[in-house]
């Protein structure tokens, strides 16, 4: 579906009675081959064509979403939405971004698209290597699967204020899992990664090879007593601890007062030194675009500065209901109003490695897998299921299971110490983290 056509559903919708619109086109491709036991067992080819139309009559607003983007299949969804927009509730925020806020032009060409399209014969070759390198690991006796898929997405806007903006995007993935030893005493492992260009991706072997290592590694765990010790989060996980973080700073929540940051945008939320940063416009990033869900130009924002928490991630919804001017953090799929999300989320790294921050420490745990995470929006107390290693002396000394680490994040927040091993991986990245003095809830 092309600029024209957009538009053109957009002057009709406003014709039908919108005030104003917006129409958004996705399209994807998708073709993945799982593999177990070293038999073939899923091959899956996806196609995909959704038109998304989101009007506004006054301050009302509704949005539907459909497959049929045929002539009739449009004219249909625009008069559904539109009839739905006369029933909604009156919202003094709603609307489309502001005109001048839009990203108008010609948008930067962020390199997210790699025209390769790969066979089912070497996708199936590729989760073989990986399983194949998983299985041969000592210590490995049943494989998890592993799998090779290749995508290639779409997303066109179209807005009754004459803004119109497309980008293209691909990603290439591995993946593999493995069980080591038997009966009761059975550990799994997994590795994976997901790129924008096939040249990027790892090697399925060595992939393969890191989920054995990992199972292997975690054989014959110990439980831990309750205490309080350090945790070091290794850097594959450690973003997970900016998850909390940007639930808190979302526009619509700090909105509703459902925020355990709410009130302190311009203070020290972490120690001094701590950069988080968020960059839309990083070259073959996953979570990259030349432009936000409503158009809006985006750029690269350090959301915490030298431990200062700078800003709100704002739509221009939520940036009315708190009197700002939206951040460009839009996020929005075919139906429904838009959110807010992050787009490339980066801590930035410190001075010392894991294993420096390991000796450091002395004795605590390194955490390798978190499971069940559970956070109280309003105070910040937060809690994870863990499993990993136990240190002493800043030295592995065996694998530990089944504790729970917990804290509040504010205390938390303001001690940790990010380490130097950055890998950027994903749409959110940051380095080992070390936090000192953290509950450990065990045996």
């Amino acid at each position: 579906m092309d600029r024209n056509t957009l538009n053109e559903i957009v002057i009709a919708a406003q014709a039908a009675g919108a005030d104003a619109a917006e129409a958004a086109y996705a399209e994807r491709a998708a073709l993945s081959v799982t593999v177990r036991m070293g038999a073939l067992e899923e091959v899956e080819r996806e196609e995909s064509r959704e038109l998304g139309l989101r009007v506004l009559i006054g301050r009302r607003q509704a949005s539907v979403s459909g497959s049929d983007i045929s002539v009739q299949g449009r004219a249909k969804l625009i008069e559904r939405v539109v009839a739905m927009a006369r029933l909604a509730v009156e919202d003094p925020y709603v609307g489309l971004a502001p005109r001048e806020r839009l990203a108008r032009g010609d948008h930067a060409d962020l390199a997210l698209f790699d025209p390769t399209e790969p066979s089912p014969d070497r996708l199936e070759d590729e989760a073989r290597q990986a399983e194949d390198a998983a299985r041969a690991v000592a210590g490995v006796t049943v494989s998890n699967g592993a799998s090779a898929s290749w995508s290639n997405s779409t997303w066109r806007l179209a807005t009754s204020d004459d803004f119109f903006g497309d980008h293209r995007g691909s990603a290439f993935s591995v993946s593999a899992g493995a069980i080591a030893g038997e009966g009761a005493e059975m550990e799994q492992g997994y590795d994976g990664r997901t790129t924008r260009w096939r040249a990027d991706l790892p090697d399925a072997i060595n992939i393969g090879a890191e989920a054995g290592r990992r199972a292997v590694a975690a054989l014959h765990p110990r439980k831990l007593d309750s205490m309080t010790a350090s945790v070091v989060f290794e850097n594959r996980l450690a973003a997970s601890l900016l998850g909390p973080l940007i639930g808190a700073i979302a526009g619509p929540a700090v909105a509703r007062g459902v925020s355990f940051l709410k009130d302190r945008l311009g203070q020290s939320v972490f120690a001094k030194g701590v950069t988080v940063l968020d960059d839309p416009h990083r070259p073959r990033g996953l979570g990259s675009s030349p432009f936000d869900d409503e158009g809006v130009v985006n750029q690269a924002m350090k959301l915490i500065d030298d431990g200062v928490l700078t800003t709100w991630l704002l739509n221009t919804g939520s940036a009315r209901q708190l009197g700002l001017a939206t951040t460009g953090h839009a996020s929005r799929g075919l139906a429904g109003p838009p959110g807010v999300s992050p787009s490339n989320l980066t801590l930035r790294p410190g001075a010392l490695d894991q294993a420096a921050l390991m000796r450091q420490a002395g004795r605590g745990v390194l955490v390798t897998s978190m499971f069940g995470p559970s956070l109280n929006s309003n105070t910040g107390d937060w809690s994870v299921g863990c499993s990993g290693h136990w240190f002493e002396g800043g030295e592995i000394a065996y694998p530990v299971t089944e504790i729970t680490v917990a804290g509040n994040l504010h205390d938390i927040y303001g001690r940790l110490i990010p380490g130097s091993d950055l890998e950027v991986h994903g749409s959110a990245d940051a380095p080992s983290i070390l936090v000192e003095d953290l509950a450990i809830a065990g045996k």
